[in-house]
């Protein structure tokens, strides 16, 4: 029987493998209870390009109260943060990783944040 955690890395599998044959950079989410993390990753898996989360030191003081980062609004903050700092490194093309987890709530409000400050995927 496989945990759900494993479930959840032998769905992301697949998905990796298919970018990783486009050779684009890849945006990839990774959520906890707590918090949401993002990180655009070099085409070849080599090399991380730009990252956020809200458990950066200057999103905790944009959310407030500690316990806000795993709500739609903090994602909605990290897909627009992370989205700026890739388009400042000079990302424009990103395929998106959502690491086995629904496309659902936090993870496609990410997303959607980070195509509406310009990401394209």
């Amino acid at each position: 029987m496989l945990t759900k955690k494993e479930q959840r890395l032998r769905r992301a599998r697949q998905t990796r493998i298919r970018i990783a044959a486009q050779g684009v950079a890849r945006l990839t989410v990774n959520r906890t209870n707590l918090h949401i993390y993002a990180s655009v990753i070099s085409g070849d898996g080599a090399k991380v390009i730009v990252s956020a989360s809200t458990a950066e030191a200057e999103m905790r003081k944009t959310l407030g109260a500690a316990g806000k980062g795993g709500n739609v609004a903090a994602a909605q903050l990290v897909g627009k943060r992370v989205a700026e700092k890739a388009r400042a490194a000079g990302v424009e093309k990103v395929a998106f990783d959502r690491a086995g987890f629904a496309y659902h709530g936090r993870v496609k409000a990410l997303a959607d944040a980070a195509r509406e400050a310009g990401l394209q995927f």
